[in-house]
C-alpha cells in the first residue's frame, strides 16, 4: 500500500516538502545553497512552457474549425475572464477596508530603506498600467523574440494569427497541422520526464524558502498576511466555489483531482510550473482539446485571480501603513490600474511584485517606498496568488467547456470519482 502511494506525484512531492522544510529549519546554511535546484526545475519548464503554448493553442484553434467559432470562445473566455477578476479585486479590496492589516503602523515617507527595490524597476516597463503600452507590447518585435524572452501573452498573440492563417489553408494545411500535433506529442513526453524532477524542485524551494526566512518570518507583518489569505480563501470559497456549482462540478473534487499540481504550485510559487501537465488533466476531465487549447493560454495571461486580490490588498495596506486616505473613487481608479497592470506583467519574473510597483508608479497616491515593506512577505503571498491564479484557470477551463457544451460530463465524473477512490 505505502510502495503504490509512493509511486504518486503528489506524495512524493509533499514528502519532498517536508524534508525541505526540516533541512531549512535545522540546517539553514545548507537549505539554502539547495536553491538552484528548484531554479533548475524552473527553467526546465518554463524552457517546454513556450513551444508547448504555441503547438497547444494552434492545433486547439485549428480543431474548432471556423473563424466565428474561434472567435466566440475567446469571446466568451475573455468576458469571463473579465467578469472573474473584478470580483477579485472587489474581494480583495473589500476585504483589506474591513480587516485594516496596515492601521497604527504610522509610517512616515522617507523612513523606509528603498535600495532593495532597484531589482525590480527594471521589469515595471512591462506593467505600468498604461493601456497604450500594454496593447503595444502585446505585438512581439519578431516572430522568435516571444519564444527567447518566455513572453506568453506575445506567444498567445502569434499563436492565434498563426492558426487563423493556417485555417486558410484547407486541406492544404491538414498535413502541417499533424506535423504540429506530433511536435506537441514529443513536447508533452519532455514534459513527462522533467515532472520526475518536481520532487528536487520542491525540496529546493522549500529548503531555501524556509532556511532564508526561517519559520519566525510568517509572524512579520502577520496581519497582511492573514488578509491576503482570508480574502483569497474567501474568493476560492464563495466566488468559484459558486461559479462552480453553477457549471455543474466540485471545487473540492477538482481540487483532489489536482492535488500533485497544487502541492507543486505551493512549493516553487509558480503556476507556469504546472501548465504543460495541468492541460493533460483538464483533457481528462473532459474539456475538449480545442478549447483547452485556448482557455488556458489566454488564462495565464489575462485571469491571474490570486495576483488581483494580493496586489490590492498590498497597496491598499501600504496605503494604511503611511496614513493616506483613499476615497471609493481612488479605491476604484486603484483597481482599474490593478487589472491592467496584472495583465502587461504576465509572464515578467516575480511578476507578482513587480505588478504592485507598476500599480504604485502609475498611481502615485500612494508612497512607492512603502513596497519595500512587501518584501520581507512576498515570498509567502506568492505560494497563495500561484495556487490561486492555477484554480482559476483550471475552472475557467472547465466552465468555457460546458457553455460551449463540448465537456464529456460522464468522462468527467468518471475520472472525479476514480480520484476520490484513490484518495
Amino acid at each position: 500500500m505505502l510502495g503504490r502511494s509512493l509511486r504518486h506525484i503528489y506524495v512524493q512531492v509533499l514528502i519532498a516538502i517536508v524534508i525541505g522544510v526540516l533541512i531549512g529549519h535545522f540546517f539553514p546554511t545548507f537549505g539554502q545553497s539547495l536553491k538552484p535546484m528548484s531554479d533548475a526545475f524552473i527553467r526546465l519548464v518554463k524552457m517546454i512552457t513556450p513551444p508547448l503554448i504555441f503547438t497547444t493553442i494552434v492545433c486547439g484553434a485549428s480543431q474548432i474549425g471556423d473563424l466565428r467559432s474561434l472567435g466566440k470562445v475567446a469571446g466568451k473566455t475573455f468576458i469571463y475572464f473579465e467578469v472573474v477578476t473584478t470580483l477579485a479585486l472587489l474581494v480583495g479590496m473589500l476585504m483589506v477596508n474591513l480587516l485594516a492589516p496596515g492601521e497604527g503602523l504610522n509610517l512616515q515617507v522617507g523612513t523606509t530603506d528603498t535600495h532593495v527595490l532597484a531589482q525590480y524597476q527594471t521589469s515595471v516597463q512591462h506593467g505600468n498600467g498604461d493601456l497604450v503600452d500594454f496593447l503595444l507590447h502585446m505585438i512581439p518585435s519578431s516572430f522568435m523574440s516571444p519564444f527567447a524572452s518566455g513572453d506568453m501573452l506575445q506567444i498567445v498573440v502569434i499563436a492565434c494569427l498563426f492558426a487563423i492563417g493556417l485555417s486558410y489553408l484547407g486541406p492544404k494545411g491538414e498535413l502541417l497541422l499533424s506535423f504540429f500535433e506530433s511536435v506537441s506529442d514529443v513536447l508533452f513526453r519532455i514534459v513527462a520526464l522533467i515532472m520526475r524532477l518536481a520532487p528536487l524542485g520542491a525540496l529546493g524551494a522549500m529548503g531555501f524558502a524556509v532556511g532564508k526566512y526561517g519559520l519566525s518570518a510568517l509572524h512579520s507583518l502577520g496581519m497582511l498576511l492573514i488578509t491576503v489569505y482570508v480574502a483569497t480563501i474567501f474568493f476560492l470559497v464563495v466566488v468559484i466555489g459558486t461559479i462552480c456549482r453553477m457549471s455543474g462540478f466540485s471545487l473540492w473534487r477538482l481540487m483532489g483531482h489536482l492535488k500533485g499540481e497544487i502541492l507543486l504550485v505551493l512549493a516553487t510559487t509558480s503556476s507556469e510550473s504546472v501548465f504543460p501537465q495541468l492541460i493533460r488533466k483538464l483533457e481528462a476531465l473532459g474539456c475538449p482539446k480545442q478549447v483547452v487549447g485556448i482557455v488556458m493560454p489566454m488564462g495565464y495571461s489575462f485571469n491571474l485571480d490570486g495576483t488581483c486580490v494580493a496586489q490590492v490588498i498590498c497597496a491598499m495596506f501600504i496605503a494604511q501603513a503611511y496614513g493616506v486616505p483613499m476615497s471609493w473613487e481612488q479605491q476604484i481608479a486603484l483597481m482599474v490600474l490593478s487589472m491592467i497592470s496584472s495583465k502587461g506583467a504576465a509572464g515578467v519574473s516575480g511578476a507578482g511584485f513587480v505588478t504592485l510597483l507598476a500599480t504604485l508608479t502609475a498611481f502615485k497616491h500612494i508612497p512607492i517606498e512603502g513596497a519595500a515593506l512587501i518584501l520581507g512577505v512576498d515570498r509567502f503571498i506568492s505560494e497563495i496568488r500561484a495556487v490561486t491564479n492555477m484554480i482559476g484557470n483550471a475552472v475557467a477551463t472547465l466552465v468555457i467547456s460546458g457553455l460551449e457544451k463540448e465537456r464529456d460530463e460522464t468522462k468527467m465524473a468518471f475520472v472525479q470519482k476514480r480520484r476520490a477512490a484513490e484518495t
